[in-house]
């Protein structure tokens, strides 16, 4: 591959970084606690997570935060391995998105 992929923003004019310590919400937490399981169970590697972040169009890659791109790529995680289909994880969406009404 040749080129810059979109993710890659080494070496590029950015701004200042922010290193100060950010309180995390539940939702981080809980996907953190997501991908804690998938790697300790599942054995899902850092390197397959970061091949499926790597892999969203640049769109989605924007739009996402940090803890939605690791959502997406452990859910990629787990279609690419046959462990879920696509169809089951939109069935699962649906059911809790209908809780969520």
């Amino acid at each position: 591959m040749n080129g810059r992929m979109h993710h890659d923003m080494g070496g590029l004019p950015a701004g200042k970084v922010s290193i100060d310590n950010h309180e995390y919400g539940e939702w981080d937490r809980r996907v953190d606690a997501i991908v804690q399981v998938a790697s300790r169970r599942l054995g899902i590697r850092v390197d397959e997570r970061r091949k499926n972040i790597e892999a969203l169009p640049p769109a989605a890659y924007d739009a996402m935060s940090y803890y939605e791109k690791w959502l997406v790529a452990i859910a990629q995680t787990l279609i690419q391995r046959g462990v879920i289909s696509t169809d089951e994880l939109g069935r699962k969406m649906a059911e809790v998105g209908a809780r969520r009404a």
